[in-house]
This record gives C-alpha cells, structure tokens and sequence, in this order.
C-alpha cells in the first residue's frame, strides 16, 4: 500500500503519518467530507493533485485536471452551489488566471464549502514571478489562512472549510514553497461524511452578478467580513513563549516556524505571537501585544503585509511601539526567509550582536550551471531542427516567443531560443503583435498544455491579424515540467483527447503540419515550408515526455544505450555544440556518451547531428 492509499484508508484517524504540506491539506480536504477537487498543476502545488489522482475513484471524490486555473474555480463553484464541499488548490501566478471569477464569487457567496489554496513561490524556485496572493484576499473581501506546518495545513483546510459554510464565502488557504514541501508527522483526525448533493434553487439574484444584484452584494459581503474578524480570527491566533518583554515577535506562515526554533534554541525571553489567519485579522489580539511590548518586529516572507496592517493598526490606535520589519529594511524584501536571516533580524531588534554559527543556509542563490532538458527529450530534437530549418532558409537574428514549460529551457545555449517569455500562454499573443514592427518571419514555441490553457485566444489573434510568424507546438503528450499530468490532448482515455490539430485548422490556420521530432529530416523541411508561408503557420511537433518514455521501457527492459565508435569521430563536436545532450560529454577530444545518462533516443545518430556517423547502438 503506498502512502496516498494510506492518506485515503485512515478513515477514524487516531494514526499518524509523514505527510508534505500539500498531502496533508489533500487529507484535510478528505476529513472534512469534500466531493470536488480541481486544479491546473503548477509548482509548488502538484502534490495535492498527485493525491487525488492516485485515490479519487476509490474515494468517490470528482477530481479534475480542468484546462486552467479559472476554469477549475468554475467548475468547483459550479459544485459548491449543489451544497458540495469543494477545493481548488493552483500555484501562485495561477491566481492571476483565476481571479476574474473569484472576484465575482466573493460577491456572490457559497453553498457548499468552497476553498481555494495558492501556493506561493518566494524565491522563484519554479517561476516567473514571486507575488505575494495575501492580496487576492484583501482586494476581494476574502477570509484567509495560513499554515505554518503540514499539521497545521491538514487541520486550516478543514477550518477553512467549516468558515466557507458557516458564512457562505469562498476561503483562501495560503501556502509557501517550504509549507507545501516540508515534511512532518502530522496527527490524523476522523473523515467526516462527504457532502451530499442538494436540490438546485432556481434564483436569478442569487449567483448572477449583474451589476444591480452585486450592488446589493457588496453590503453582505463587507458585514460577513466583519463578523469573520469578531468571531473567528482569534481562534487562529496565538501568543507562544509568554514573557513579560518590551520585545515581541510577529509571524505567520513559515515566518513563525523559523521564529519559533530561533526563540527556542537561544532561550529568548522574547513572546511572539502566531497568526494563522491573515485576512481579516485578529485586530484585539494584536492591539493587546502592541500594548505589551513597546519593541516589535515582524516576520513575513514576500511583501509586508501584515507589518503594513499592524502600523495601521498601531497608528489608528495611538499604540506607542516601534515596529521593524521589511519597511524599514530590518528584515529582507525579497526570496525566501531561513534560519540565520530571522535570527539576525530578531537580534537586531534585541541589539544583541554576538557572532553566531551559520545554520548552513546558503547566503544567496548560486546558479552554478544552467538547467538543460533531459536526456532524450523530444523537445531537444524540435530545437535543433528549427534552427538547422532557420540555417538552411537563411533567416538569420530570428525573433522568437517562448512559453511557460520545460521548453522555456530553449532560451539557453545552443539554441538561444527565447527573446520573450512572460505568463502562460503569452508566446502566441506575443508573435500575433510582434508583426506590427516587423516584416521578417518569427517564431514561436508553446507546449500542448499550455496552448490549452492559455494559448488558443493569441493564435485566433494571429490569425485575425494575419501575423507572418511560425508557431510551433510542442506536444509531449502531459504536462511535463509539473509532473507528468495529462491534459486535454493527452487524457488517460484517449477517446476523450481533444486534436490540435482541428482546433488549429478551426481557428483557421491554413498551414498545418505534424511531425514527430525523432526524424530530424521530415521536422526540418516542415519548418522551412512554414518559413515560406505568409501569415500565421503551426507545426505541431509531437512525441511522448522523455520520462514517460523511459519509465516504460526501463519497465520492459527494453532501453538501448548508444556509444560514439571512436574510429569514426572526426572531433568536430557537432553533437556537442549544436545538440548538446546532457549524455553527451567531451573526453579528451572525442566525444562519449555516458550509458547511465543516455535513454537510448538515437536522435544523435542523425547524420544532421553526427554526419560522420559516428554513433551507433552500443
């Protein structure tokens, strides 16, 4: 039995087990009786999905992976106004696709409990950006709660989820890279009896939001935030390591955990208080520690959203206190917080400055190499056919769009592939606009997942503007760099798959070619004929995720390894400087192939790759 069948079968609790922070609010979701899970997968928040993957079925729970993230808040509302319990978990950047509806939702209100968890990013570890989503809840009236640990991540799904019903409202649970990573023993509870179906009540006022229906909307939803934060936001607050002290601690999320052991290993005498819930806030609770100590700073990742409340707090209360923090640069405003920075901010505000060990934290993040795709990744092949495809049609200094994916590797050597990339979706909107400056070609790479989730409306725009660009696809078969989960053009029932191909000739793209990038040939003369066409062209260039491919061959034990015959290498290092596989590696001035990197792909043993024909099966 693995652990999801594990994190399903406890169904009295009583046990523990050794959860991530996302596999246990995929267990509080469980205990607290949900029908409905939706998501898009994105870092750091796949593991949720990963869950209810592998134990929907059994648990008669409707999980989806929906095309995007606003999309899946839909569907989960859709649910909810059945009176089902439902969750939609997305990463951080995934709340900008979300937003438009949950704005609206905030208005309309709830049935069934309805929580909506963002997994934050500090320090980019897999994204573009690191936004702080603290401000999804304050810009749209929303409740929101933090967890600082994977208990604490089981048990505010489930008060998250009691608060939603209670006062009809959607609930943000907030998470950080290190909450939805880390790994703990977390303390099962009872699963509750899964939500049942209710009757629809027809009522044009109730979940339309026209603009004379939220009018009246917005009253009720201000007075439910307002009972929120007189009847709940305590409950998530709480004053550890009480000390009568002039100094106090302020912390949320994984702020309070690295304030917390810091506390705790140097026997500080200094109170910090914990808040879990962070809009509203616990506005008496931190009047009174503001009132007890006279010197406090905060402890927050990201933006200083709660510093920024407790100075208004202490100001519309004429609180004398010093507070420190981000704004007055005591504490970082950027990345990911560890153990020696909040140590050295808390011994600021003590003005204690004896020198202390390094908790072996890096002091700054040190790329020491870029990343590369993996050994036999198709995506290699498309890159290097389209700039042989560029080479031979001499077009030179070609300006190309790029998307969110393992592809977004592209843009390093050799390829340099990548002159944009900024949100999902954006390299077809971006090549249907680049025109309006240029009358060269260009050239745009989008992934099939992401040419679902966002990419269609920038091809139909390309297309209406008649945009001299060629848009490749690059149709792995899954949604790769998050973990292998399928998407509309690759479900597990494959009756069910929708064609590219037909969505693209529907758009009205007249220029359309599939290849598979394994045949360097057939794929770099169906990008020279794209080059040749005016307007808008795709080549969909499809082939299996590398991983995919290997796990089942590995399985079958049927996995070729290739070898460079050293009689017939020349030493050009064509397959080096142009092809670049991470199997491939220079050995003194021949080229060799690892066999425990190499996957057995054989692309390299193209004579475009190799045209001495030096790398043959081993």
């Amino acid at each position: 039995m693995n652990l999801y069948e594990e994190i399903l079968k406890n169904k009295s609790g009583g046990r523990a087990l050794f959860l991530l922070g996302n596999e246990a609010v995929a267990r509080g979701a469980i205990e607290a009786g949900i029908s409905t899970a939706t998501t898009y997968p994105g870092t750091p928040s796949s593991e949720v999905g990963d869950v209810f993957a592998e134990i929907s079925e059994k648990a008669g729970i409707h999980f989806e992976y929906s095309v995007n993230e606003k999309v899946a808040l839909e569907a989960a509302f859709a649910s909810s106004t059945f009176g089902m319990r439902s969750l939609v978990f997305m990463k951080h950047v995934g709340m900008n696709v979300a937003a438009d509806a949950l704005m609206s939702i905030s208005y309309i209100g709830t049935k069934g409990g309805l929580v909506v968890m963002t997994a934050d990013d500090p320090s980019l570890h897999s994204s573009q950006n690191e936004q702080d989503n603290r401000h999804f809840a304050e810009l749209g009236h929303i409740p929101m709660l933090e967890p600082s640990t994977p208990q604490e991540a089981k048990d505010f799904t489930i008060g998250a989820f009691e608060i939603s019903e209670k006062y009809g409202l959607p609930v943000i649970l907030r998470t950080t890279t290190m909450v939805s990573h880390q790994r703990a023993i977390v303390e099962l509870g009872p699963v509750g009896e899964k939500s049942k179906k209710i009757v629809f009540e027809k009522n044009k006022g109730t979940y339309n939001s026209l603009p004379s229906f939220a009018y009246r909307n917005k009253e009720k939803l201000m007075e439910k935030i307002r009972q929120i934060e007189k009847n709940e936001t305590d409950s998530f607050a709480e004053v550890k390591n009480q000390n009568v002290s002039e100094y106090g601690v302020i912390a949320s999320g994984i702020g309070y955990s690295y304030a917390i052991d810091i506390i705790t290993k140097y026997s500080l005498h200094v109170p910090i208080l914990k808040i879990g819930m962070t809009n509203p806030m616990p506005d008496s609770t931190i009047r009174e520690f503001l009132d007890d100590h006279g010197n406090i700073i905060v402890v927050e990742e990201l933006d200083p959203f709660i510093e920024g409340k407790i100075r208004e707090i202490a100001q519309m209360n004429n609180i004398p206190c010093n507070i420190h923090g981000k704004m007055d640069g005591v504490m970082p405003d950027s990345y990911e917080y560890n153990m020696d920075i909040v140590r050295d901010g808390i011994f600021s505000l003590l003005k204690r400055n004896d020198s202390q060990d390094s908790f072996g934290n890096p002091p700054s993040i040190q790329v020491l190499r870029n990343p590369v795709l993996c050994a036999g990744c198709p995506h290699r092949a498309s890159f290097f056919s389209v700039r042989r495809a560029l080479r031979l049609s001499g077009i030179k200094d070609v300006t190309v769009s790029s998307d969110i994916g393992c592809y977004s590797l592209g843009i390093y050597e050799p390829f340099d592939f990548g002159d944009y990339m900024v949100s999902m979706g954006s390299s077809t909107g971006i090549a249907s606009g680049l025109t309006q400056d240029m009358t060269k070609k260009t050239v745009s790479f989008i992934g099939d997942s992401t040419f679902f989730h966002s990419g269609i409306p920038g091809l139909m725009n390309a297309v209406l503007n008649n945009a001299n660009t060629t848009i490749v696809i690059l149709d792995n078969r899954t949604t790769g760099m998050t973990g292998q989960q399928p998407n509309p053009g690759a479900m597990a029932d494959s009756e069910k798959n929708l064609s590219i191909e037909s969505i693209v000739r529907g758009i009205g793209v007249k220029n359309v070619s599939t290849v598979d990038p394994y045949d360097l040939n057939a794929t770099i003369h169906a990008v020279m004929d794209s080059l040749k066409q005016e307007g808008p062209s795709v080549v969909i260039s499809r082939r299996e995720c590398a991983i995919i491919r290997d796990h089942r061959l590995r399985k079958s034990g049927a996995m070729p390894v290739y070898k460079v015959n050293t009689d017939r290498c020349s030493g050009c290092m064509k397959c080096l400087t142009e092809f670049s596989c991470p199997a491939l590696h220079l050995s003194g001035k021949q080229a060799e192939i690892d066999p425990e990197i190499c996957d057995g792909c054989g692309v390299c043993s193209e004579i475009y790759v190799c045209p001495f024909k030096a790398i043959e099966v081993a």
